[in-house]
């Protein structure tokens, strides 16, 4: 008997159970939820007020207003906002990965006194809200008078330390030390290993705290209200805020907005989403 009538049988056995179906409703209409949001925000970037509010609320435009995202990129300035937003979040990102993966280097790799108790401290910024400290740290970086970028990429950066160390100890435990041992006989020195050997094995991970770094820069918007005075630095969530007090009658500009600030978010993660799975199932499997 061939293999396909042996699986045409297999098919042609298989129930159809209660259990099944309603275990298939809830993930369509779980999958239903899940998208549309998204598929509600993109129609009602491109709608009019009369739409939105009354005659159209859920359907496709009647008619597609693309000059909305005109209004919001050029009228709006949101082209401005979503360039500095790129800068702060790609440097909190590179400075918060290098300095996580060398810290936890150290604090898992090399034997030194007092690497627990400095350990410890830095779990300890876990526990610590961002928006509880807003006070003390306006007033440090007001007496050091930085008001660009770096009033944000410094807090971002100190506050995103401690999730990020976490994360790498437990993928960095899982790497064999053989591997430090044998690059330490071919004549590597500390550096030497970490760039050239413990980098490379944690690709994965450095996409895990990657996708986690962006969306908490990105989506941040409290410290970026407080922080930042000057327009030439503001970044797209202070620019939606700024929208929705200026366009409060014509809404679709401020969807145009959500969905200029959304959706680099959707492709970075659809981007990396193979990497983070392959993480969590590494360090799964190593731990």
């Amino acid at each position: 008997m061939s293999s396909m009538s042996i699986d045409t049988r297999l098919r042609s056995t298989r129930k159809v159970t209660f259990g099944g179906v309603i275990i298939t409703i809830l993930l369509l209409f779980w999958t239903f939820v899940q998208i549309f949001p998204l598929y509600w925000m993109l129609t009602f970037s491109l709608k009019s007020n009369k739409e939105i509010f009354g005659t159209n609320v859920i359907g496709l435009p009647k008619e597609w207003l693309w000059s909305n995202y005109t209004t919001a990129l050029q009228t709006g300035n949101m082209f401005k906002y979503l360039l500095n937003s790129t800068i702060v979040t790609s440097a909190t990102i590179l400075i918060t990965v290098l300095a996580a993966t060398a810290a936890t280097y150290a604090l898992t790799r090399m034997v030194w006194r007092g690497r627990k108790t400095v350990n410890s401290i830095f779990m300890l910024g876990i526990t610590i809200p961002i928006n509880a400290v807003i006070l003390p740290v306006f007033l440090i970086l007001s007496k050091l008078h930085i008001t660009n970028y770096w009033a944000l990429i410094i807090p971002y950066s100190a506050f995103a330390l401690s999730m990020a160390i976490l994360i790498s100890s437990s993928f960095m435990q899982g790497i064999p030390k053989e591997l430090e041992e044998a690059a330490c006989l071919d004549g590597c020195n500390v550096f030497g290993i970490f760039w050239h050997v413990i980098l490379p094995l944690m690709r994965p991970a450095l996409a895990t705290l990657s996708i986690f770094i962006f969306l908490q820069a990105w989506n941040e918007l409290m410290y970026a209200v407080i922080f930042i005075s000057d327009s030439n630095y503001r970044t797209i969530t202070v620019g939606i805020q700024n929208l929705s007090g200026s366009f409060t009658t014509d809404w679709g500009p401020i969807g145009a907005a959500l969905v200029v600030a959304t959706f680099p978010v959707l492709l970075i993660y659809a981007f990396f989403s193979s990497k983070i799975q392959e993480s969590l199932v590494s360090g799964s499997i190593k731990g």
